[in-house]
């Protein structure tokens, strides 16, 4: 049996805070000036929340997989998820946020990200996420259950992965999610346009600052 595997970069004190943002503070700078980041990035090693007023997806494709990750003792942990692909998306409002605990000082920083939430939607090409849980309305267009995951849905597999053959897959037209609350590993984007884009660090009890 093959499984999917990501991720797997271990990230060190403050460097970890940047996990679920752009990757890149000159990459921060140019989408705060443009509104736009039309790079591929990749974020990984912690969870994070995301928050969403709606999602639309083309050419959706979900199936199980495996993301690795690092514990709180900076160890290799393997987590299982949820693949889900999209073509292409479009989300309203969207709300990242990432907790960094401070041992030696005693406390956290959070890194909360919003984007989408001025009129304008956050515009995403060849989307992946590794979803460890996940609460939303749904609509699936035309779906396929269980179906070979990727087998007649662009974009399919992601690149460079392999999904478990024997695990749950779905493919769809469109996937409508609103009201989102989602717990992830991992996101890639081959394009990842973010209108109106606002990145803080809060210090401090992190319940006052995550998304959800």
């Amino acid at each position: 049996m093959e499984s999917q595997v990501r991720g797997g970069t271990r990230w060190r004190r403050f460097a970890v805070v940047m996990v679920p943002s752009v990757a890149a503070t000159a990459a921060i700078g140019v989408a705060l000036a443009q509104g736009a980041l039309a790079a591929s990035f990749s974020v990984s090693g912690q969870s994070f929340k995301v928050r969403a007023a709606k999602l639309v997806g083309h050419d959706f494709v979900q199936y199980g997989g495996v993301a690795e990750g690092v514990d709180m003792e900076g160890k290799k942990a393997i987590h299982p998820v949820a693949v889900s692909g999209f073509k292409t998306a479009e989300i309203t409002k969207m709300c990242q946020s990432v907790v960094t605990p401070l041992p030696v000082l005693d406390t956290s920083v959070t890194l909360v990200l919003n984007a989408g939430d001025k009129g304008r939607d956050i515009e995403a090409q060849n989307l992946y996420l590794d979803v460890e849980s996940l609460d939303a309305d749904a609509e699936f267009k035309n779906i396929n259950i269980g179906v070979a995951a990727g087998q007649n849905k662009s974009p399919g597999i992601q690149p460079g992965t392999k999904a478990n053959p024997n695990g749950f897959s779905q493919e769809s037209e469109t996937a409508t999610l609103t009201d989102v609350k989602q717990t992830a590993w991992a996101t890639t984007a081959g394009t990842f346009k973010l209108p109106d884009l606002s990145l803080r660090l809060k210090v401090g009890d992190p319940k006052k600052y995550e998304c959800y």
